[in-house]
């Protein structure tokens, strides 16, 4: 009787949608007949401005007599190289992403005492309340890690004994505290899912004060909680990458907009992640990773490069893989010639491969990363160059570290937390109006009709 009664609802959902459709689509012409930038975009794809920030630049691009030309990609944190920066941490043989969490929120980089107060600080407030793992994270396990994340941070705000209090000092202690527990909400997430979902074994350690944020997750997600050194660094660089990318991509867009409304903390990175899960944004390194798996079982020989360039000549034809018409991992929004963080990391990538006996995967990698963009740039025309993202290689990376599939996009947001936290504190001192853009209504004025008259 159930399967009856939902088999004609959903007949009716599914008439109520078509019913919808038909009367909200817009002419695409409009657009550009009322000059509307579609998806804050102009028509080569560059952003429209729409605030100030001094948290990070990103740099594709260069003046040449006076004409904006295409240029290899850099990317600035407070205003400094973030490949200087990397290089900076990993000559001394440290981990940085405590000290890039340091440089974004506050502005500067710290010294030796102050980046060992920030720890302290951050390490005393790694703690969950009492019962929380049991009472919200694992009674009500989900098989989506984002979800469960963004469910973690809102019950938050019911433990917080000052939780609408938006005065700087209690923002600053709230983003610190989650970019403290990020790590532990995201694993115990997922440790609740393998557990109840996926009838696997259970395994709760606690977080180590002594480690950092990458060595933490590695120790918390692994039964015996070992990895070796490179893997960790590897974790640590992909961490550094992923902590900030300017103002204006989704996620971070997000956490000005809903914090320029005055609400709490906790909504606004909730908000933030609900915009990070969203397979455009967050989730793209998951497409580059099924992708790749497609291409293992459809190609023999990963050696042949006429064999792969057929395959990728399927991906753009909608011939393979999701039929989508896209290579992906290939291109970016803002970068052309090249994405700093995937030059960056490929490097670390390939001694992870190294160190794993995976050169052949590797090998077939760095294979569609020189062919892909030659094949684009051939069969369709474009505005700007492509290349490979970040999320390229961070995919293969996090498969080599053993990272489930489901926490791909968690630990990029464990990563972005702390862009997320220096953009809301940034909004927050520059406070001025509530983001409110205008949308141009293209309705006609209509007669009101009787409801018995209505046909």
């Amino acid at each position: 009787m159930n399967n009856i009664y939902n088999n004609e609802l959903q007949t009716r959902i599914d008439m109520m949608t078509d019913v919808c459709v038909n009367n909200s689509q817009i002419d695409p012409e409009l657009y550009g007949k009322y000059e509307v930038k579609r998806g804050l975009r102009d028509l080569n794809g560059k952003g429209v401005l729409t605030g100030l920030t001094d948290i990070s630049d990103i740099r594709a691009t260069k003046m040449v007599d006076g004409v904006s030309v295409p240029c290899e990609g850099r990317l600035f944190y407070r205003g400094i190289d973030v490949k200087n920066i990397i290089k900076g941490f990993i000559d001394e043989k440290r981990f940085g992403f405590e000290e890039v969490t340091y440089l974004l929120i506050f502005g500067k980089l710290p010294t030796e005492r102050e980046l060992k107060d920030f720890r302290d600080v951050l390490n005393e407030l790694m703690t969950l309340p009492t019962n929380f793992i049991r009472d919200v994270i694992m009674k009500g396990p989900s098989d989506d890690m984002m979800n469960s994340l963004a469910r973690s941070v809102l019950t938050l705000h019911s433990y917080d004994d000052n939780p609408n209090d938006t005065s700087l000092p209690n923002v600053l202690r709230q983003c610190l505290k989650l970019i403290a527990v990020f790590p532990m909400l995201s694993v115990y997430g997922y440790q609740a899912y393998n557990f109840y979902i996926e009838k696997q074994s259970l395994f709760i350690h606690q977080p180590n004060p002594a480690l950092s944020t990458a060595e933490n997750i590695l120790h918390l997600l692994r039964p015996d909680s070992s990895y070796t050194e490179l893997e960790a660094h590897v974790l640590d660089i992909a961490l550094v990458l992923h902590a900030e990318h300017g103002g204006g991509n989704n996620s971070t867009f997000t956490t000005h907009v809903v914090t320029s409304s005055g609400t709490d903390t906790y909504s606004a990175i909730a908000a933030a992640l609900c915009s990070l899960k969203g397979p455009k944004h967050g989730g793209a390194n998951l497409k580059v990773m099924k992708m790749f798996d497609d291409l293992k079982r459809e190609i023999r020989d990963w050696k042949d490069d006429e064999a792969v360039s057929a395959y990728l000549e399927a991906l753009l034809d909608k011939r393979a893989f999701d039929n989508a018409g896209l290579i992906y991992g290939m291109g970016h929004a803002v970068y052309s010639i090249s994405d700093p963080r995937a030059e960056v990391f490929r490097g670390y990538v390939e001694q992870l491969s190294k160190e794993k006996g995976l050169e052949e995967e590797y090998n077939l990698y760095a294979k569609v990363a020189e062919l892909a963009p030659k094949i684009i740039s051939s069969r369709k025309k474009i505005y700007k160059g492509v290349s490979p993202n970040v999320d390229f290689f961070s995919g293969f990376a996090y498969s080599m570290l053993g990272l489930p599939l489901e926490l791909y996009t968690p630990i990029f947001a464990v990563s972005r937390i702390s862009g997320w936290s220096a953009h809301r504190m940034e909004e927050l001192i520059n406070a001025g109006k509530i983001i409110r853009p205008a949308y141009k209504s293209i309705s006609e004025d209509t007669d009101y009709i009787r409801l018995a008259d209505r046909k």
